[in-house]
């Protein structure tokens, strides 16, 4: 009795490291693919190569924190997600930042997405997007978010007639219109009030806007 109940013990062991050295050791179920999904713009064998992680290696020992850290490092990924979907494939779902808006920097083009990172750097500023004028441009300064969202919510009809954006703060932002007028706009704040009362201003003739207060507004 005693030699059958340690001959299970000693099956179950085997059973149990066998399993154990199939699922962290052995290659039968390594990582025999990577798959990508979500990308648009960002190639998937550039996402994978940042991944580094090498076939066959063990599917339960891949790190997931640090692949997804790894991915991050690519300025156009703005989030990642890293799963193991058994048996052999690492499955990584990301969402690449959305350029909205242009910050000119040394004659070149910088995008920047709605936190102010900058996503990409082009030689010529593609025409949809708002030019941003920024005393220091990035995601930690208050005037660049202001002004991006001024014009994330900027009305179809208004956005197409502004130029550029200036923000020498984030109370300090203004509009240069394609026309050449200028429209004081403030803060960010209130912004539907503010386009909507310049709509019916801009059917007065004058060089300069200030909708800064939406209940007091003034033309020069």
């Amino acid at each position: 009795m005693k030699a059958r109940k340690a001959f299970i013990v000693l099956l179950t062991a085997g059973v149990v490291g066998t399993a154990a050295w199939l699922v962290f050791f052995s290659p039968v179920l390594g990582v025999r693919s990577v798959e990508v999904v979500g990308n648009l713009t960002v190639e998937t064998g550039s996402i994978q190569s940042q991944a580094g992680v090498p076939s066959l290696q063990p599917l339960a020992t891949v790190d997931l924190a640090d692949v997804e850290t790894r991915i991050l490092a690519l300025r156009k990924i703005a989030t990642a997600k890293v799963v193991r979907a058994w048996p052999s494939t690492l499955r990584i779902e990301v969402v690449e930042r959305e350029a909205v808006a242009v910050v000119p920097v040394d004659g070149k083009a910088a995008l920047v997405d709605r936190t102010g990172v900058v996503t990409e750097i082009k030689d010529v500023a593609p025409p949809r997007l708002p030019v941003l004028r920024l005393d220091r441009p990035g995601p930690g300064d208050p005037a660049t978010i202001a002004a991006i969202k001024v014009v994330g919510e900027l009305p179809p009809d208004l956005a197409r007639r502004v130029e550029e954006v200036r923000a020498t703060s984030a109370e300090g932002i203004s509009l240069k219109l394609t026309d050449g007028r200028t429209v004081v706009w403030g803060g960010a704040d209130r912004g539907a009030d503010k386009a909507r009362i310049l709509a019916d201003l801009l059917r007065r003739k004058a060089q300069v806007y200030d909708v800064s207060s939406p209940d007091v507004v003034t033309l020069k």
